[in-house]
């Protein structure tokens, strides 16, 4: 018998800072995520939806909804992994994004995966 949970999936999240495509003077700073999606579970699950919350320095906070990631619903069997890359642009030089995917189960079982909090930074703003 394993010991592994049947619903799970570990998110893996990387950020970095695109200088090209933002703009200080205008209150423009573009990140780039790139996320890995692994399901560490014991039964294949598919990923419905995702809910993005992106707070930056001001503690703003922008709520981002919608269907699947990148125009995917990728289904994830047992040690199988996606990986995508998206962005998004703050006010300022420095934020954060969590949030969690919706996943179905093969069985239909509604679950989330929660996204870890992880950091948008500048480079030379954090210390």
């Amino acid at each position: 018998m394993s010991d592994a949970k049947p619903y799970h999936i570990t998110v893996t999240p990387s950020a970095r800072f695109i200088p090209e495509q933002s703009n200080a003077e205008a209150g423009r700073y573009a990140f780039a995520y790139t996320i890995t999606i692994t399901n560490t579970g014991g039964v294949a699950a598919q990923l419905l939806s995702r809910h993005w919350i992106i707070t930056d320095a001001n503690n703003l906070v922008q709520e981002v909804k919608g269907q699947g990631v990148v125009g995917a619903q990728p289904l994830l069997r047992p040690g199988e992994s996606f990986e995508y890359t998206s962005g998004s642009m703050l006010p300022t030089p420095v934020g954060t994004m969590r949030g969690s995917y919706q996943m179905v189960a093969e069985d239909g079982t509604r679950f989330d995966a929660e996204i870890p909090e992880f950091a948008l930074s500048a480079p030379r703003v954090l210390h």
